[in-house]
């Protein structure tokens, strides 16, 4: 099956083709970089040069395909690039999809689990629970209103299955993205973690999961692929651990985490930049992000490797291609 990949240098992206690579299909990718680009170097891919806010070429891109996922994505947790949140994951989505049926080629979408919201640490949330986000920031409004874009073209006739993904670890993390985290407890260890918790997967079993997809599921499905639920101060202990580094005794409390928050955004204020630690990241690292992933594992055969493994694959990774990351 020959297949397009949008986000191919990306973390989800970038181990999607290599699952699909070893099982046999053939990978077509549409990207701005270089066909020479460190991520893709090597990989006997197809090289479609464009940008998923351009139509056109977008339309070029899926034109002889049988299928596309869509992994290509901002990611910003915070108040600021609205636009380019607007246009990249909304419009992004609504030339995918439209030139996905038009082809009738089937569309894999990856979402987030990001825009289901949460219920609590003791209520982990699956594919029927009621989306409402309590951080409705540019990320997480702009990934809903994607969804929303696909499901349109559902009605009209394409084959199309949304993916949700929880926090994702492992290899080829180019950019960085969620490995960013593992590398800010590496650098100087922490005292205190984020009140909240995650649901940690690796994305080499997520990217088995989104080729599963493609192979097997029902047209107009929804997967969760999360993992292992877990607190931040669980997760950091083990950051910490396998870098050497001072692990966190407890999790913070309200005052100093709101304080930082708007403290961010202050600073936002004053020079127009927006740091990493403001109040919509801060409000999101204080929820359970808690998911389930019993359909993805009954119908995909979808399943979790262990956590350490996932987290020392990833270090070792991060160690070895951003050693500079690891300074300061």
């Amino acid at each position: 099956m020959r297949v397009l990949v949008t986000g191919a240098t990306g973390l989800v992206g970038n181990n999607v083709v290599r699952r699909l690579l070893a099982q046999g299909h053939d990978v077509r990718v549409l990207a701005r970089m270089p066909a020479d680009s460190k991520s893709l170097q090597g990989l006997p891919i197809e090289w479609a040069r464009g940008d998923v806010r351009d139509a056109d070429a977008v339309r070029q891109a899926v034109a002889g395909t049988q299928a596309v996922i869509h992994a290509a994505g901002v990611v910003h947790i915070g108040w600021t690039r609205q636009d380019e949140h607007q246009q990249i994951n909304v419009e992004g989505a609504r030339h995918l999809a439209a030139a996905a049926r038009a082809a009738a080629a089937r569309l894999i979408h990856v979402s987030t689990v990001n825009t289901f919201g949460t219920a609590g640490k003791r209520t982990p949330l699956d594919e029927q629970a009621a989306q409402h986000p309590a951080v409705l920031c540019p990320y997480v409004v702009t990934k809903r209103a994607a969804e929303a874009v696909v499901w349109q073209e559902v009605e009209q006739g394409l084959d199309a299955v949304m993916i949700y993904p929880g926090f994702m670890l492992g290899p080829w993390d180019w950019k960085p993205s969620s490995g960013r985290m593992l590398l800010r407890v590496a650098r100087r260890g922490a005292s205190l973690a984020p009140w909240g918790g995650c649901s940690v997967c690796d994305v080499r079993d997520v990217a088995a999961g989104i080729v599963a997809a493609l192979e097997q599921a029902p047209a107009a499905s929804r997967y969760i692929m999360a993992g292992v639920n877990m607190t931040y101060v669980q997760l950091w202990r083990h950051f910490a651990a396998l870098s050497g580094r001072r692990g966190p005794i407890m999790a913070s409390g309200p005052l100093i985490p709101t304080t930082i928050g708007y403290g961010g955004d202050l600073w936002r204020l004053l020079t127009g930049r927006e740091s990493d630690l403001n109040s919509a990241a801060v409000a999101m690292a204080h929820q359970f992000h808690y998911y389930l992933s019993d359909k993805a594992n009954r119908e995909l055969g979808y399943t979790n490797r262990p956590v350490v493994e996932t987290i020392r694959d990833a270090w070792d990774w991060l160690r070895d291609q951003h050693p500079s990351l690891l300074d300061g």
